[in-house]
This record gives C-alpha cells, sequence and structure tokens, in this order.
C-alpha cells in the first residue's frame, strides 16, 4: 500500500525480544455486508444442482464479514505499516458498494457464488488498488470461512 503509512501518529511497534523495531506486520481489517445468491453451476441441469448444493441452490442470504489483511514496515515517524482510511475507502469504492444488498449473482458475474470463489473474485478485484495486500477472507457463517491469500502466503 504504498503511501498509505503516512497518516496520524501511531503506537510504537517495536520488538521487545530483539530490541529494535518490526521489519514486516500484517494487519487485518473487517468488513461487513449482506446480500442475496444461490449456488448454481451453470454446467448442471437443475436436479443436479439441487443435488449437488441441497438447500443453497435455492436463493437466500448471507450476512456476510470480509477480512482484508495487508503487510507491510511501520513507518518510523508514525509506527502506523497502512492508512487504514485509505484501505477502508478503497474496500468501500472497489467491494462493498457493489456488494452491500445485492444479488451476489448479478454484482460477482461469471463466478459460483461460493465461498471459496466469492474470496478469490474479492481478492482479485481489489489488488489493483490494494498492492499490499496478502489475503482476502469471506466469513459466510459462524462455521464457514474462506480464504484466498497472494502466492506465499498463508490464511490467519
Amino acid at each position: 500500500m504504498s503511501g498509505l503509512a503516512t497518516r496520524g501518529p501511531g503506537r510504537d511497534i517495536s520488538d521487545a525480544k530483539h530490541g529494535g523495531a518490526c521489519d514486516r506486520v500484517a494487519l487485518t481489517r473487517i468488513y461487513h455486508f449482506s446480500a442475496a445468491h444461490r449456488l448454481v453451476s451453470p454446467h448442471l441441469g437443475p436436479e443436479e444442482n439441487a443435488r449437488v448444493y441441497g438447500q443453497c441452490h435455492r436463493v437466500h442470504g448471507h450476512n456476510y464479514y470480509v477480512e482484508v489483511t495487508v503487510t507491510g514496515t511501520p513507518d518510523p515517524v508514525t509506527g502506523m505499516a497502512a492508512d487504514l482510511g485509505a484501505l477502508d475507502a478503497i474496500v468501500e469504492r472497489e467491494l462493498l458498494s457493489r456488494v452491500d444488498h445485492h444479488d451476489l449473482e448479478e454484482a460477482v458475474p461469471g463466478v459460483i457464488t461460493t465461498g471459496e470463489s466469492l474470496a478469490r473474485a474479492f481478492f482479485v478485484r481489489l489488488a489493483p488498488s490494494v498492492p499490499a495486500l496478502a489475503c482476502v477472507t469471506v466469513v459466510e457463517t459462524a462455521k464457514n470461512r474462506f480464504a484466498y491469500c497472494a502466492e506465499g502466503g498463508e490464511p490467519a
């Protein structure tokens, strides 16, 4: 997130064990949106979609959480690795404004709207505007979370 680590005073981020500043940190910001969707593969007929996806082949909705993780080196002056205000504005513009209270089949065309596919689609959507993007996690329910990470990254 080049240029995003220059806002306001931050906390001193230090590594007491090694006596110096941390080289890299990961920051995860959590966002919420509500949307409708249904699980339907264009490669399957109606009966097969019903069998494969169960009740989820019918239109239903979720209150989703999206966790956006960026990595960076804390600025020596502010102690901040990213400008949260800038990140929030990008996520709102590039993602939330397109999916919140929308039908995901229309908002994310060409994607079977499984959590796995949404995590990947959201990562691809955000990556050009967030160079430090490390991972996008979609939390669909209390039991289901799906992460898509940059090459070499790992879900938290």
